[in-house]
């Protein structure tokens, strides 16, 4: 446990990362917020979660291409549009984790709300882990002749 708080703390010192972390909370404020209005205009509840969820996976990419990893954003074309579907399916291995952390404590009787908040801290540091590592990962610098 001591050895996470410091890697916890090391983290924090990383502008990058708490970028990161406030582009998160973004992201999750647009998804329960679109979610909350939808429902609140009688959509039904699997819809106005799938179009949330979509709308925070949108201002996530927006705000890590713009605010977090801008330097390693591809140009155009092909390796743009394919940093751009790692970008969702990172968004998916978040989902699919948070989905299962959650239905897991379900039907086992745990209180799905505790599980959400772990889920939640779960699916962060995966998809951190892959949009820093795979989805950004710095541009590689040209070779330098002898």
């Amino acid at each position: 446990m001591p050895q996470m708080i410091s890697t916890v703390f090391a983290k924090l010192r990383d502008v990058r990362f708490v970028r990161y972390v406030l582009a998160s909370v973004g992201a999750l404020a647009v998804d329960v917020g679109a979610f909350l209005a939808l429902l609140s205009l009688g959509m039904a509840g699997a819809g106005a979660s799938a179009i949330g969820y979509s709308l925070g996976i949108l201002a996530h990419w927006l705000m890590s291409s713009r605010a977090v990893f801008q330097d390693s954003v591809a140009s155009a074309g092909v390796a743009r549009t394919r940093q751009k579907a790692l970008f969702v399916i990172s968004a998916l291995v978040g989902l699919g984790l948070t989905t299962a952390i959650v239905g897991l404590a379900d039907y086992t009787g745990g209180d799905p709300r505790i599980a959400k908040l772990a889920a939640i801290a779960v699916s962060f540091t995966a998809t951190w882990l892959i949009r820093a590592r795979i989805v950004f990962r710095p541009l590689a610098e040209p070779a330098k002749e002898g």
